[in-house]
């Protein structure tokens, strides 16, 4: 067969929108990644609270067609899931013709594009991202799943270890890891040489999944070893935590509250700092832990879900599990400056596994495979 441009349309369970401007961010970016090769349009369905009718946004973001249907609210479940079901089908309406399906975030979203196989004989593949896997999904969400996973044409999750726990709780299908993308045109090393030492820590500051109360626990701990130091807590809401950095008798002077911000200023704040630090219980994949490397900066990290698939031995140093004392340590043993040489080979690490350009090569020939196959 030969390769052509394709129309690839993305539905997503999760994705950027007005109502949750970051929500998903990492699946936007496996969408204009494939954008470089072929047409793309990426469809979402959102409820709005501050909506009585229902909204149909239709953009150009960045080369890719999105098109978002923001509902009004109800607190009816069945109401709202047949409106949901109505919206996509509507938006799949507006995207007329495509060659193939690709869905993020195989629940719910998923159900649609099996509807779409079977009424339209279109080919589906799910990209998968969601820790839950581990130990955090309900019965009737598996059951669904399980007939999501089976006829789909191929199954890609962003790591080895998500892959292993989807096939051991049942969901039966073919596999192919394929990462998330590193925007490296952004997260790129600096010649900054910070005046006080610096720590960051970015994510979705969910503290059952992040255990940010345990960072905080230690950033007090490090105080009486490094009296002048800077911690950056990054990520939605930040504020949740001043009751407990009060308790805990952090200085203010040694910690920075950073609400959510734009993905460019997330890169500014990590090469303007010496360690990350991640200490979650679950994860599947972990977007900034790389962007860190992509920067030349160096992470201490839990060793969770599959993470260790993609950390280099002098990339940092993977801890155990709410292992605080372990941290600490980890941080004070790492209190140095990384050289501007290994900066540019951690880069390179990056691009060469999960820039843009890689993850959409690995995409177009999965969707050509499946198509030629379907011929």
């Amino acid at each position: 067969m030969t390769k052509r441009k394709l129309h690839i349309l993305f539905i997503n369970s999760w994705y950027p929108s007005r109502v949750l401007p970051t929500n998903g961010d990492f699946i936007q970016r496996h969408v204009e990644a494939v954008a470089l090769k072929h047409k793309v349009t990426a469809i979402h369905v959102i409820t709005d609270n501050s909506i009585k009718n229902e909204v149909l946004s239709d953009e150009n973001i960045n080369g890719v067609r999105t098109l978002i249907a923001y509902l009004k609210p109800t607190k009816n479940n069945i109401s709202k899931q047949f409106q949901f079901f109505r919206a996509y089908k509507k938006l799949i309406s507006l995207s007329k013709d495509f060659d193939i399906v690709h869905v993020n975030r195989l629940f719910p979203v998923g159900i649609i594009a099996v509807w779409l196989k079977i009424n339209r004989n279109i080919p589906y593949i799910i990209s998968e991202h969601f820790s839950g896997y581990q130990n955090r999904i309900g019965k009737s969400e598996l059951l669904i799943s399980k007939i999501i996973a089976r006829q789909a044409n191929l199954i890609c999750p962003v790591s080895e270890d998500l892959s292993k726990n989807m096939q051991v709780l049942g969901l039966k299908g073919n596999y192919k890891v394929v990462p998330n993308v590193i925007d490296t045109t952004i997260f790129t090393p600096t010649d900054n040489i910070n005046k006080v030492f610096t720590l960051i820590h970015v994510s979705s500051l969910v503290d059952d999944i992040k255990n940010i109360s345990g960072i905080l626990n230690v950033i007090g701990q490090l105080q009486n070893h490094i009296p002048n130091f800077l911690f950056y807590l990054v990520g939605d809401n930040p504020f949740q935590y001043q009751s407990l950095i009060d308790s805990l008798n952090i200085d203010s002077k040694n910690i920075k509250l950073i609400d959510q911000i734009p993905h460019r200023e997330v890169a500014t704040y990590i090469q303007n700092s010496d360690i990350m630090l991640m200490f979650s219980n679950y994860e599947s994949f972990s977007c900034v832990i790389k962007e860190a490397f992509s920067c030349g900066i160096k992470v201490i990290s839990t060793d969770v879900g599959g993470i260790n698939e993609y950390f280099p031995n002098d990339f940092g140093k993977l801890i155990p599990v709410k292992n605080e004392k372990e941290l600490l340590d980890s941080i004070l043993s790492l209190n140095d400056k990384t050289e501007n040489n290994q900066k540019n080979i951690m880069h390179q690490y990056i691009e060469n596994h999960f820039s843009k350009e890689i993850i959409s090569s690995d995409f177009s020939n999965i969707y050509q495979d499946i198509l030629t196959k379907n011929l």
